[in-house]
């Protein structure tokens, strides 16, 4: 995995999304947000659980791009909530109109 600032800071999404996700970084709690995300060990730490939640909001960005009717701007979020956490909260990300 390259830095994952570098990675983050190339990601396109809605102004929404970041700005709901940054708001949630101050009540993150591990536990019960990748309890909430499914599929991710709560054993996982490092780049391991940082690739996970990438691969998890690339697929959440592809339902969204879609119209997928399976999309959850919630469940976005709260991938996006947790991806930035555990990062670190980088400061910078691209946001798309």
């Amino acid at each position: 995995m390259t830095n994952i600032h570098d990675t983050l800071a190339t990601l396109s999404r809605p102004k929404i999304l970041i700005r709901t996700a940054r708001a949630g970084i101050g009540e993150y709690s591990r536990k019960r947000y990748l309890k909430s995300i499914g599929g991710i060990p709560l054993t996982l730490y490092g780049n391991r659980l940082l690739d996970s939640l990438l691969a998890e909001e690339a697929r959440m960005e592809a339902l969204r791009k879609a119209h997928d009717v399976n999309y959850s701007p919630r469940r976005h979020v709260t991938v996006l909530t947790a991806l930035l956490a555990e990062a670190g909260q980088p400061l910078e990300m691209k946001q798309a109109a």
